[in-house]
């Protein structure tokens, strides 16, 4: 197998966290939906050495904990207020977001995620304008790296409902600076 075709092996282990925390979520019949790097990676983006995203609702949050702690999960309620963390047996981390930048996670958000296969299992995946728009409003002062959502829209732009993205995100100003490097490199075909 070639080089560019083979996983790396720290990948592989947190393509297994993800697909043993989504298979609780069903089986427990808790609403969710891949979120962040795997998400985009499911969609076709480049593979990820991060951690594993989920979104579920505030209400239904402890009791993802709850479920994945039940599979040999670690959990952690970090002082942040917006997520918990389940570390599994190989220490990969994945996070259970239920309050993002863009607000309370809802059952009209995780409506519009879409089932997708990615490592063996059917998960409900975000679509890439909902990343990014998460994406660029969680950009701050201190924290103003836009690359990792310019080599999204780089690689996905054709997934991207551009106009929305740009409504969802008008009124921060750091969404802006990434709008204007997207027109000048001519990512969203305008």
């Amino acid at each position: 197998m070639g080089t560019a075709l083979r996983m790396s092996a720290d990948f592989e282990t947190m393509l297994v966290a993800m697909r043993d925390a989504a298979a609780a979520l069903r089986d427990a019949e808790i609403p969710f939906a891949l979120a962040g790097s795997v998400a985009i990676y499911a969609r076709g983006g480049a593979d990820t050495r991060h951690d594993v995203d989920f979104l579920v609702k505030p209400e239904d949050a402890e009791r993802a904990l709850e479920v994945l702690e039940e599979r040999g999960f670690r959990s952690e309620k970090p002082p942040e207020g917006w997520l918990y963390k389940a570390f599994d047996t190989n220490g990969v981390m994945v996070d259970l977001i239920f309050r993002p930048a863009t607000g309370d996670v809802d059952d009209e958000l995780l409506a519009r995620a879409e089932p997708v296969e990615v490592y063996a299992i059917v998960v409900p995946a975000l679509p890439v304008t909902d990343i990014l728009t998460g994406k660029l409003l969680a950009l701050r002062e201190h924290n103003l790296d836009l690359g990792p959502c310019l080599e999204i829209a780089r690689s996905l732009r054709e997934q991207i409902d551009w106009d929305e993205l740009r409504s969802r995100t008008e009124h921060s100003p750091y969404a802006q600076a990434f709008f204007a490097v997207v027109d000048g490199l001519n990512l969203n075909g305008s």
